[in-house]
């Protein structure tokens, strides 16, 4: 009425072989799969962190510049880089170029680093712009 090997641990399938070690087999086969997942995950995580750096950089250089005192654009560039060595490595390699166009009335920050490499044989770039109007002084009516 019942099965013959219900319960029994060495259980045979239909063929009469065993399923005793299928599963280490599919999780080495999975296993690699897996990781790579894993660490592209990461490596996601690590793009998105280097571009909010790269941003907040930016805006730093923006911020620093565009004020009717504000600094010259050498200076919101050493502000841009000290913040970014401040910051965590998550962007290396960076290139900082602050403009403050006094005919435009505009100053504009450009942050560009690389990010930082979890998975080998992958690298990735991130290039952030801010800008903003420069302050005037205008007399009153």
């Amino acid at each position: 009425m019942g099965d013959d090997n219900a319960g029994c641990p060495h259980a045979t399938t239909a063929r009469g072989r065993s399923d005793r070690g299928a599963s280490p087999v599919e999780l080495a086969i999975l296993l690699p799969v897996i990781f790579l997942l894993l660490m592209m995950s990461i490596q996601a995580g690590v793009y998105f962190l280097a571009r909010a750096v790269a941003l907040n950089a930016a805006q730093i250089g923006v911020n620093s510049t565009r004020t009717l005192a504000g600094d010259t654009e050498a200076g919101a560039e050493a502000k841009v880089l000290a913040y970014i060595n401040a910051a965590p490595d998550w962007l290396v390699a960076t290139s900082v170029d602050v403009n403050r166009n006094e005919a435009a009335g505009v100053a504009t920050a450009t942050v560009e680093g690389s990010v930082l490499q979890v998975m080998p044989g992958f690298s990735f770039t991130v290039r952030q712009n801010a800008r903003g109007p420069i302050e005037r002084f205008t007399p009153g009516d």
